[in-house]
């Protein structure tokens, strides 16, 4: 076990919440949970014990960590519950620099998605492009809804895995 892991191990539940609450949007209790599943050998420990928490989750829990999620390419200024991660996320698939009617567009697929399934649509945008997204989303709106519950949930855990690596990286540099 390297001395990230090792420094992660000891970590109380307090400070491990504090280290890795933010993996999953607004939902701390999924970083609580995880905790007792240490000690973490490794990075895919680590993440099959956030996978595992969410998983087990009844699935109303489920369903109110999905509704965390903000709606994509909102205009900026608009979503004031938008964490810095998601911004950065949104940002970096130019969510943020979409044309009057790339906006257009973005904003009838939100409206359709949510009147189908009463939940944002959700991709782990890190990994997509704008266009890419948008197909998707098209895509997506026509699953039922228990098929896109388990692929809002898959992107989720996407989302956290980056996210994760991130926080594995700030710490290895301070080793």
């Amino acid at each position: 076990m390297n001395t990230v892991f090792a420094h992660i191990n000891a970590l109380n539940q307090d400070d491990f919440t504090k280290l890795f609450g933010a993996l999953y949007e607004h939902s701390p209790w999924i970083a609580q949970q995880a905790w007792k599943a240490r000690p973490f050998q490794d990075e895919e420990a680590l993440l099959a014990a956030f996978r595992d928490v969410v998983a087990k989750a009844p699935s109303d829990t489920q369903m109110l960590l999905i509704r965390e999620h903000p709606e994509l390419a909102r205009k900026v200024g608009v979503d004031d519950t938008l964490t810095a991660a998601s911004q950065n996320e949104q940002s970096s698939a130019g969510l943020d620099r979409l044309t009057p009617a790339e906006h257009a567009r973005f904003t009838a697929s939100n409206e359709a998605y949510r009147a189908k399934f009463d939940m944002p649509f959700i991709i782990c945008v890190r990994l997509s492009e704008k266009d890419h997204i948008l197909n998707e989303m098209e895509r997506r709106t026509r699953n039922t809804a228990d098929e896109e519950r388990r692929a809002a949930l898959a992107e989720i855990d996407k989302i956290a895995a980056i996210r994760c690596r991130d926080v594995l990286k700030t710490l290895e540099t301070k080793a």
